[in-house]
């Protein structure tokens, strides 16, 4: 598993020098930059690449740290079963209605990241999921396919960056490397090669054996 989360990470390295290429050439318009934590606020899915990606740097957080953001989570954990009873561990999300899916995660949600420090910066930053190095800039694939035409409200305030050529990146071959990495971590850890599973920040630091094996038999059990 390790080695296939190493390859995630030189993934999320392109990522991360696609998104500084563009600030670097457009960072008059773009206020994205470490620190700046506007877009740290409610819930949003992400996959269990991601999650164990996310775990790894969880795990090398001083122990003081750990504890307090493992209570904050499991705080927003129950708060969630609490509202829906179908939410449990392991907490992943295609295994409830979609409708529910879509409650628990409204876009006026202002609560902060449980990883979220109290200085306003994340504390898994090297560690962070995908999404969280994309948001900001529309994606656009270098065919000009718009997979993504929403971007920050703190950039690019009186120009339409869908016109910049230059802020393109094959995202379609990104992310069809990042599910060919995504089919083999869940063969290996799940016993079982998937397409698709989510869950949430608040889980994903509780993402250990134990928690991986509930999954595994979520999955044998099916909806």
């Amino acid at each position: 598993m390790q080695d296939v989360l190493g390859r995630y990470g030189i993934l999320l390295q392109e990522v991360d020098r696609w998104f500084a290429g563009c600030v670097q050439r457009h960072g008059d318009i773009i206020s994205c930059a470490r620190g700046c934590s506007e877009c740290c606020r409610g819930l949003f899915d992400i996959t269990l690449l991601d999650a164990l990606y996310l775990r790894q740097g969880f795990e090398r957080l001083p122990e003081d740290i750990q504890r307090r953001v493992l209570e904050k989570s499991r705080r927003r954990l129950d708060e969630l079963s609490a509202g829906w009873p179908e939410f449990i561990a392991p907490w992943t999300l295609n295994y409830i209605p979609e409708p529910a899916w879509d409650e628990m995660m409204p876009e006026d949600d202002e609560t902060a990241c449980t990883l979220l420090s109290d200085a306003g910066t994340c504390l898994v930053y090297d560690h962070r999921p995908m999404t969280c190095r994309l948001n900001g800039i529309p994606m656009i694939d270098t065919s000009g396919e718009e997979l993504f035409d929403e971007w920050c409200s703190l950039n690019f305030k009186d120009c339409d960056p869908l016109a910049f050529k230059d802020i393109r990146h094959p995202f379609n071959d990104l992310f069809g490397q990042e599910l060919l990495l995504f089919r083999e971590l869940t063969r290996r850890v799940l016993g079982e090669a998937t397409s698709e599973l989510d869950t949430i920040i608040p889980a994903a630091v509780f993402m250990d054996t134990e928690l991986l094996d509930k999954i595994r038999e979520t999955i044998k059990k099916g909806p």
